[in-house]
């Protein structure tokens, strides 16, 4: 039997990865697949993952990664991003997706559509782009999981300049914004912190059973 609490053991916050060893396409796929499948509010992901794998841009990368070595030695490095624009048009296609999908009808979708479209127009740019970034980090922690279950190693990261990653990526021009940064590939042998044993608080600090 799997047991994905011993894989979640496994994880850690990779400090050194072997450049020689590269991620194969069916492990990029599944990463893939299984971001497009997180969970997000409403369900109007508005999300998107940029993989990168050119080594050039990657060491460009770095020292906008407050010189984070990870992110020009991982196999693929995923940056996740969020829509900068969720109004009408946006949600309008959300919804023409589902009747696409689910063959719903327009009767039993309109009420929730609209009462969506009236939310976020009285949302400023600021609360959305708030509320878009929390479903990037949803996003983030099924990725980790999924990394963990496959044997990918990882590195998530908060420590970036997103106005540089923008412009180098040139994400504005796509309506994105960079969020969140997770340099993936497999960790060098010489990786010192890969044998150190995982702190966590006890279970009985950081669970309450209400029984």
């Amino acid at each position: 039997m799997h047991d994905i609490v011993e894989d979640l053991k496994w994880r850690y916050a990779v400090k050194r990865f072997d450049q020689q060893r590269i991620l194969p396409q069916n492990k990029i796929d599944i990463l893939k697949k299984s971001f497009n499948l997180t969970a997000t509010s409403y369900g109007l992901q508005p999300i998107k993952l940029v993989i990168l794998s050119d080594k050039g841009l990657q060491e460009q990368l770095i020292p906008h990664s407050f010189s984070q070595p990870q992110v020009g030695q991982a196999s693929h490095l995923l940056i996740l991003c969020v829509e900068t624009r969720v109004d009408s048009r946006y949600i309008n296609s959300y919804f023409d997706r589902v009747k696409q999908v689910r063959g719903t009808n327009s009767e039993v979708l309109d009420p929730f559509k609209e009462a969506l479209i009236d939310d976020f127009s009285k949302k400023d740019q600021t609360e959305i782009l708030e509320w878009a970034k929390k479903q990037a980090y949803l996003a983030l922690g099924n990725l980790l999981t999924i990394c963990a279950l496959e044997r990918i190693d990882s590195c998530p990261m908060e420590g970036f300049v997103p106005e540089a990653y923008d412009r180098l990526l040139d994400l504005k021009s796509k309506g994105l914004t960079s969020v969140l940064v997770l340099p993936v590939g497999y960790r060098a042998e010489d990786d010192m912190f890969s044998g150190f044993k995982k702190v966590r608080r006890r279970l009985t600090d950081s669970i309450i059973d209400l029984t």
